[in-house]
């Protein structure tokens, strides 16, 4: 009994084997049977939305559920390492703190109050439409202008050249904006 208790023992098994202790004869039980935190989890691979460099992210999950996210090591961009926003970004999607509801607050008031989304899109196009109406130029000097200054643009430095055209198109042809930029190149 004595000896098998002993034989469990890393040392003993490290002075046994003449191992140098950092292999198999180190590990208890419980460390052979450990697993990383995403064992069995599926993977997807993703891009950091938090600037415009795109490092690749691995996306772990299991039955819908958010497990980990990581460095992505095939990435040529980060070659596995992030950021500390990057190295974050599992956090910033599940910390019980996050806002998820849309938050308002009122001109003149004191304090915040949750509304519904489609409320909150509403007010924005409202908004958007509104001042577009006020604001915008159909000539200048008796040439046509068809524009408004009144409204700007700033892009997210994820989006790709296609978005980036598409809201160029939107913004400037649809809604006659001249006041349109991109993160990335701030």
């Amino acid at each position: 009994m004595l000896n098998d208790l002993l034989s469990r023992w890393p040392l003993i098994r490290q002075l046994q084997t003449g191992a140098d202790g950092t292999g198999a004869e180190a590990m208890t039980e419980h460390t052979r049977n450990l697993r990383p935190k995403h064992y069995g989890a599926e993977v997807t691979r993703s891009i950091c939305p938090y600037c415009g460099v795109g490092c690749g992210q691995l996306v772990y999950h299991r039955d819908g559920k958010l497990i980990s996210i990581e460095g992505d090591p095939e990435s040529p961009i980060s070659r596995g390492h992030l950021c500390p926003k990057g190295a974050d970004t599992y956090e910033l999607h599940t910390h019980s703190g996050r806002q998820t509801k849309v938050k308002y607050r009122r001109p003149y008031s004191r304090r915040w109050e949750e509304i519904d989304l489609e409320s909150a899109m509403d007010m924005v196009a409202d908004r958007l439409w509104d001042t577009r109406d006020r604001t915008f130029q159909e000539t200048r000097h008796g040439a046509s202008l068809m524009q408004t200054k009144a409204i700007g643009h700033l892009g997210g430095a994820t989006l790709d050249n296609e978005e980036n055209y598409l809201i160029k198109k939107l913004f400037s042809a649809g809604l006659g904006m001249v006041c349109i930029s991109n993160q990335a190149r701030i």
